[in-house]
C-alpha cells in the first residue's frame, strides 16, 4: 500500500481497546462472569457483548463507513471493504471466567487486504502491546522487540491447551517442536503471541484459531522483527492455526513442521 498516516487509526484501535477493556473488569471475578454457552460449545459473557458493542460504537462514531467484523456479533457496520476493522472483545474466555487474568481484548486493522494495524490490550495486567506499518510495536509505551534467542534449543515454547495438538492433526509436528524448545509454558491464547512481540517468548503456537483471534498481531509481530502467521509460513490471519516466532527461528521452526513430508 501507499503511504498512509495510520497513527489515526492506531489511536483509536489503542484507546478503544482500553476503554473496552475497563469495562470488562468491572465483570471480572464476579458472578457477572458466569457463562452461558454459544451452539458450538465455546462460553460467552456479558462483558463479551457489552465490551463489543462499546468497540463497534467507538469504530461507527470516527469512521461510519468502515467495516467491522466481530466475534460476538459477526459483520456490522459500514460497507466499506477497503477499511475492515477485526474484533474480538474478550480473547481468552475461558481464562475469564475463571478470574485468570490472561485474557485480551483485540483490535485490527485490515487495509485493502491488509492488517495494518492492531493493538492487544490484557486489561487485569493493564498491559497494552500495539503497532501500526512503520510506526514500531510498543507495550506500554516502549518499543519493544522479539527475542534476539539464536536457537529453538534455548527458546521458550508457549501453548494454550496441549491436547489440541492431536485433536487438530498436529500432534507428531507438536511433539517435534516442544521436545526441539528449551522450555513449553502454558501461556494462552492471545497472551502467548504478545509474549513472543515483547521477547519474554520465542515461540506461540496454535493449532487452530479464528481469524478474529489474530487480527493485531500480524502488525504487532511485523514490526517487532517476528512472524505472525499460519503454519506454513505465510503471513494470514485466515489460515485457521497460527505462528507467532522471530525471524531468526521461523526457519528451524518450518523446518520441523515440514518433516513428515519428506
Amino acid at each position: 500500500m501507499g503511504r498512509v498516516n495510520l497513527r489515526p487509526y492506531l489511536e483509536l484501535a489503542v484507546q478503544t481497546a482500553y476503554e473496552a477493556g475497563r469495562l470488562t473488569l468491572g465483570h471480572f471475578r464476579t458472578e457477572a462472569a458466569r457463562p452461558e454457552f454459544k451452539p458450538d460449545g465455546t462460553p460467552v459473557t456479558a462483558a463479551d457483548k457489552e465490551a463489543e458493542r462499546l468497540i463497534r460504537a467507538r469504530i461507527r462514531a470516527r469512521y461510519p463507513g468502515h467495516a467491522v467484523v466481530g466475534e460476538e456479533y459477526g459483520e456490522g457496520e459500514g460497507t466499506g471493504r477497503d477499511h475492515r476493522w477485526i474484533v474480538d472483545p474478550i480473547d481468552g474466555t475461558k481464562a475469564f471466567v475463571r478470574g485468570v487474568p490472561l485474557y485480551g481484548v483485540l483490535i485490527g486493522l485490515e487495509i485493502d487486504g491488509a492488517c495494518e494495524v492492531g493493538a492487544a490490550y490484557f486489561p487485569a495486567l493493564d498491559e497494552m502491546v500495539c503497532a501500526a506499518t512503520g510506526e514500531g510495536c510498543y507495550c506500554d509505551g516502549r518499543r519493544v522487540r522479539v527475542a534476539t534467542t539464536e536457537r529453538l534449543a534455548d527458546a521458550v515454547l508457549s501453548f494454550t491447551d496441549a491436547a489440541s495438538f492431536a485433536e487438530h492433526g498436529r500432534k507428531r509436528e507438536w511433539e517435534r517442536l516442544l521436545a526441539a524448545a528449551g522450555a513449553g509454558r502454558g501461556w494462552s491464547d492471545a497472551y502467548g503471541h504478545a509474549l513472543v512481540a515483547t521477547g519474554r517468548a520465542e515461540l506461540m503456537l496454535d493449532p487452530v484459531v479464528n481469524y478474529w483471534d489474530c487480527g493485531p498481531f500480524p502488525p504487532i509481530l511485523r514490526e517487532a522483527g517476528g512472524y505472525f502467521g499460519d503454519w506454513s509460513g505465510d503471513e494470514t490471519i485466515y489460515g485457521g492455526e497460527a505462528i507467532s516466532t522471530t525471524q531468526r527461528l521461523l526457519p528451524e521452526v518450518l523446518q520441523l513442521i515440514r518433516e513428515d513430508r519428506r
